[in-house]
């Protein structure tokens, strides 16, 4: 509780012959009331107020939205399956939303593959198989490892590069200028494909991949020994080694930092160490004492949510539907678009691997590096960068997956309790 002391007021002097005033009374104690405790929501509130985004991005009711995420979350075992099924075969799976939620499921060969449905969430989910592709998703990610050092060598700036699950294809995002300069996008296509043996997209746009500036879903400032100057960071998730409780951050944003509650009260953190290079970005602080997994999901910072799992890399799925909160651009969310890319440049200590995942714009600005990806209680990731347009418009964001904080740590989890299951949580939407 903060108290604030109103001070004395001057005392007036009459001029002779003196008064002696009688003693004034002790000036009030004002106390005032320290701020409302932030409301801990439950996995199933947590996962309605991200269909309410779901609804506004899909013009859908909240109910079907609500249903949808459930079945995205129930889906994944069985996408699973049918990877493992298909796996000689498989080119991408992918999520639909429109006109229809669906997955779709692209295959090499012309063999064809009857429609299936899937009961998840409530929902009837058809899976749909195409076929015809020309590479399959694990070739093309091998050549895009494999080759990387030859494609980038082709440009001044190396460009970014992805696998799209939808297409089958290596894509190569270069500005069209450069394009030009190369012969035109046709020549670079003609020229990626010889040296990677895969199915190859120029996708032409004037845009700029970097690291968002550094300034989970909480503030944290430091000041930067190189400038002197103080920069703004987001806290990811709360970690473990076992013993001690940290909170992760991007590995770019500063060493030495505190942390900023809603009330604007500090606590240092103790820098334990970052990993920077390659497939990570993070870093971990550790707090004074134990932590509790617990994350703000919302732009005021006035509701937490617990961390009661976590999605792999693997599992995610192009058209999954995920929410950030940042500590710049606050709540918001959007679909993802790759789950194997690598960002142009040198973002990565050197070149950066395929393995960031990329989330659809426009909600990304500098100071949200570090931030939590999420849906309902489930973390995914925690974000590295943003790709922007000549305007400074936000195309996508990149995260890094929850599945490369460094060894030793791992996700401090909240079990749900036992009446948080999906069909429970269904049964308590459509009351």
């Amino acid at each position: 509780m903060r108290i604030l002391i109103v001070p004395i007021a001057a005392l007036a002097i009459a001029a002779a012959p003196p008064v002696i005033a009688p003693p004034e009374p002790a000036p009030p104690i004002r106390i005032l009331p320290a701020p409302a405790p932030a409301l801990v929501e439950t996995p199933i509130e947590a996962l309605a107020r991200d269909a309410a985004e779901y609804a506004a991005l899909y013009d859908v009711p909240t109910t079907v939205a609500l249903r949808r995420l459930h079945a995205q979350a129930e889906s994944v075992a069985a996408t699973e399956r049918i990877e493992a099924r298909f796996r000689g075969r498989l080119a991408g799976i992918s999520i639909e939303h429109r006109p229809a939620y669906r997955i779709n499921v692209y295959l090499t060969g012309a063999e064809p593959v009857a429609p299936e449905h899937l009961h998840v969430g409530g929902l009837d989910v058809p899976v749909i198989f195409r076929i015809g592709a020309r590479a399959t998703r694990d070739r093309v990610v091998w050549a895009m490892t494999t080759h990387q050092a030859e494609i980038r060598a082709l440009f001044s700036r190396a460009p970014s590069m992805g696998f799209d699950p939808r297409t089958g294809e290596l894509v190569i995002a270069v500005n069209q200028s450069t394009a030009r300069s190369r012969g035109g996008a046709d020549t670079l296509r003609e020229k990626i494909e010889a040296i990677t043996g895969v199915p190859v997209q120029i996708r032409l746009q004037d845009r700029e991949d970097r690291n968002l500036g550094v300034e989970g879903g909480s503030r944290l400032i430091g000041v930067d020994p190189d400038d002197e100057r103080r920069k703004l960071c987001t806290t990811g998730f709360v970690v473990t080694d076992g013993v001690r409780h940290g909170i992760v951050t991007a590995a770019h944003c500063v060493d030495t930092i505190s942390h900023f509650d809603p009330a604007g009260g500090e606590t240092p953190l103790d820098f334990v160490a970052q990993w920077g290079w390659g497939y990570r970005d993070v870093q971990v602080h550790l707090a004074p004492g134990p932590l509790q997994p617990l994350f703000y999901a919302d732009t005021a910072r006035t509701r937490l949510r617990p961390v009661t799992g976590q999605r792999s890399r693997e599992a995610t799925r192009a058209g999954d539907f995920v929410c950030h909160r940042g500590e710049k651009t606050g709540y918001h969310c959007a679909e993802v678009e790759l789950v194997d890319f690598a960002p142009a440049g040198e973002l990565c200590g050197g070149a950066c691997l395929p393995t960031w995942v990329t989330v659809a714009g426009p909600h990304c600005r500098g100071g949200d590096s570090g931030a939590p990806v999420f849906v309902g209680t489930t973390a995914f990731g925690i974000v590295k960068g943003a790709s922007y347009r000549p305007d400074k418009s936000c195309a996508f964001y990149f995260y890094m997956s929850t599945d490369y904080l460094p060894a030793g740590w791992s996700l401090l989890l909240e079990p749900p309790p036992p009446a948080t299951n999906a069909s429970a949580a269904s049964r308590a939407a459509s009351q």
